[in-house]
């Protein structure tokens, strides 16, 4: 036993009656195991990288110990459906991609409103909005709607191919993002106003979505995006399979994945991980592992084939971040300038002040967009405090929302 554990422990036992009995040599063994668990370690990176949930140490569910028995579902975090969230959950044909996206969907009241179309995160899916979808809808009395899609290799979503095309390059999920959304609205014309909201890779996704959608006669009010800074994120990729090392290969059941996201503070929101994160993980046998993966995190690359199971885990991750390394910095690299040349209305919603690069604070003193910091989150910040973000949300499409003119104004004397 350590020093330090050793006074600790004595501390403890000074409080105590005296007649206890001193501690066995396997009690003693068992504390010194807690106490190297405790332990972060020497982990690189400062836990933001931009791609997910900050560095955390295996503690919760990772099942180091293959042969230990599995530890029963616990209750408190059983999966939530995220029908009471949205009003709808389709599958839409997406045939220029080769995809069947899923999307959940809570139109406004009124056809001409405005929807808050959203992207979420590498490794995430559509449902990571959905408590924030429930807020937005709720607050403006369904003055908005809210769409989330799951992306390629993300959720629902499925090739129409027989050999899904695995690339996530931005130019990949760009195209992917913009003819989902016109083989929802195939009518640019008749289309609700858009206003894109993007988290962390999603971020970047809808900052170059902009353009093409505004080129095809979409209107397009304004672009959010969560917690993504070009050059935070770059500078963290060096340090990212080091980071992704913290994260454990599986789960023994949903339950345990939903409790480690919340134990370890990656979402501190029990509700919306419980509605989120069940789309996050699959059951290892619909998983496929190929030859030489690495034991850790990414034990499987494919999130919906088929094959061995290749894990000791009864649920592994859908979509594996290390399977996806070879896109990283294309995800990141000119995202500044992208943001502040997007032709619509800007905001950046941040958890630290400390994120901003050198390229978005000289456009924040030129006053190129509006930012704002949401206190008391982590890197999913809108599933931590979905009630702040939405209240910013909403300020932000009323301020920005365009006055739309009738299509034909009667000159003086027409009926």
């Amino acid at each position: 036993m350590s020093d330090l554990l050793r006074s600790a422990m004595s501390a403890r036992l000074a409080k105590l009656p005296m007649d206890l009995p001193p501690l066995t040599a396997d009690e003693e063994a068992e504390l010194e195991d807690e106490e190297s668990d405790d332990a972060l370690g020497a982990l690189p990176g400062g836990g933001y990288s931009g791609l997910g949930p900050p560095a955390i140490p295996r503690q919760v569910g990772s099942n180091r110990d293959t042969k230990s028995k599995p530890k029963p579902p616990n209750p408190d975090f059983a999966p939530i459906s995220g029908a009471s969230y949205f009003s709808e959950a389709l599958q839409v044909a997406v045939p220029a991609r080769q995809l069947d996206c899923r999307v959940y969907y809570t139109p406004p009241k009124k056809a001409n409103g405005t929807v808050l179309v959203c992207h979420h995160g590498a490794g995430y899916g559509g449902l990571s909005f959905a408590c924030l979808a429930k807020e937005l809808v709720g607050m403006s009395r369904g003055e908005v709607g809210v769409l989330s899609a799951d992306a390629r290799r993300h959720g629902k979503t499925k090739s129409t191919t027989e050999t899904e095309d695995e690339d996530l390059s931005i130019g990949v999920l760009v195209e992917d993002f913009v003819q989902t959304l016109r083989a929802v609205w195939s009518d640019a014309g008749a289309a609700p106003t858009l206003l894109l909201v993007g988290h962390s890779m999603g971020g970047s996704v809808v900052t170059r979505s902009v353009t093409p959608l505004l080129d095809a006669g979409y209107r397009v009010s304004g672009v959010a995006v969560l917690d993504v800074v070009e050059g935070t994120a770059i500078d963290a990729l060096p340090h990212m399979h080091s980071l992704l090392n913290a994260r454990p290969d599986g789960f023994d059941s949903v339950e345990a994945a939903v409790e480690w996201h919340v134990k370890t503070k990656t979402i501190r929101n029990a509700l919306s991980a419980r509605v989120s994160v069940p789309g996050i993980v699959v059951p290892s046998s619909s998983a496929s592992t190929p030859s030489g993966s690495s034991a850790t995190e990414s034990s499987t690359t494919a999130p919906t084939g088929t094959g061995g199971t290749g894990s000791p885990h009864a649920y592994v991750w859908r979509t594996p971040l290390r399977s996806t390394a070879a896109y990283w910095q294309g995800w990141f690299t000119g995202l500044s300038a992208s943001f502040l040349s997007a032709r619509t209305a800007r905001l950046l919603l941040l958890a630290g002040t400390d994120r901003l690069d050198r390229e978005l604070m000289i456009g924040q003193m030129q006053g190129k967009f509006q930012m704002v910091v949401v206190p008391g989150v982590g890197h999913v910040l809108h599933e931590d405090d979905p009630t702040h973000v939405a209240e910013v949300l909403l300020e932000f499409y009323r301020r920005n929302d365009r006055l739309r003119m009738p299509a034909k104004v009667k000159g003086v004397g027409e009926a």
